[in-house]
């Protein structure tokens, strides 16, 4: 447990370094009632819209946060989301905007489980099918989608078991899911 906990402390040190300590403004989509996040100063993430739409680069396992800075549900409590069958509720992701993402981030080919378009935020904790929270990821080399998976049913059930707050675990999950995952038990 310490060491998760100081995995979030180092998370929220870099984010507010990288952040230049600017403030991030939050804007509502109100086509969605989605929001879109980026960090800012704190380490915290605000909710807002992307930055750049073409020339996204995933990174490292990590997506590009200024292609997806993550997007919630403004529906998406946590009495939503511990509700069994919740998040198939939710989604809703058209082929249509699936290739938007590959288009965004350059890619004009794939093979079929080579990527997954996952949602940065996932829906079973209020992430949003808006195209802000979503993106490519490889299957391999590991840690890929799969084990971002385990991220998230991690997460998801420390939030429905009142171990973490769901803002908490919306953060880490768009701030760096892999530090989670490498904290985690049982993986």
């Amino acid at each position: 447990m310490k060491k998760y906990v100081l995995a979030i402390l180092f998370i929220a040190a870099l984010s507010l370094a990288l952040s230049g300590c600017g403030s991030v403004s939050v804007s509502v989509n109100p086509s969605s009632s989605s929001t879109a996040g980026t960090t800012g100063s704190g380490g915290t993430t605000h909710f807002g819209v992307q930055t750049k739409t073409s020339g996204c680069q995933a990174q490292n396992g990590l997506q590009d946060s200024a292609c997806t800075p993550g997007a919630i549900l403004s529906t998406g409590t946590k009495d939503a989301i511990c509700k069994s069958g919740y998040a198939k509720s939710v989604r809703n992701v058209p082929d249509s905007e699936k290739n938007r993402v590959y288009a965004e981030y350059g890619i004009t080919s794939h093979a079929p489980g080579q990527y997954e378009v996952d949602h940065l935020v996932s829906l079973e904790l209020g992430g949003s099918n808006d195209i802000a929270n979503l993106w490519p990821e490889l299957a391999s080399p590991k840690p890929g989608f799969h084990e971002k998976d385990k991220v998230e049913n991690y997460l998801h059930d420390q939030v429905c078991s009142g171990a973490v707050s769901l803002q908490q675990a919306q953060q880490e999950i768009a701030t760096n899911w892999l530090a989670v995952y490498n904290q985690m038990p049982n993986k």
